[in-house]
């Protein structure tokens, strides 16, 4: 069975380059834009990974991981974010955060973690 990642950035390269290239790896990638938009296919849908911007529009990476703990939804997830320490620090509570990925990050680096996640 296809894996089901969802891909949340509010830059529009970073949301393509992930689809692409995971998609080529074989998974099922849905984007989203923002956090409110995250939340909403989230619970429309069901996916294996959620790959997650820290600083996002309207509802950010960090409301986006409290609301899923409320609803008690644990879904394995990466933050990716330019402030990587900030983030680091103010998230390490939560349990279903894999790892925090720095912006840039290397693709390779990210893939091959993810492939452990889901492989």
């Amino acid at each position: 069975m296809t894996k089901e990642i969802l891909v949340v950035d509010d830059q529009a390269g970073i949301r393509m380059l992930l689809q692409e290239v995971f998609t080529d790896e074989g998974f099922s990638v849905t984007t989203a834009e923002t956090g409110k938009e995250a939340l909403d296919k989230i619970y429309a849908g069901s996916f294996d990974l959620l790959m997650l911007d820290y600083k996002l529009p309207v509802v950010d990476g960090s409301q986006v991981l409290k609301q899923l703990e409320h609803d008690q939804i644990f879904i394995p997830a990466i933050v990716m974010s330019g402030l990587a320490e900030d983030a680091g620090e103010e998230l390490k509570h939560f349990g279903i955060i894999r790892k925090v990925f720095a912006k840039p990050f290397s693709i390779q680096e990210v893939s091959r973690f993810v492939k452990s996640i889901l492989e």
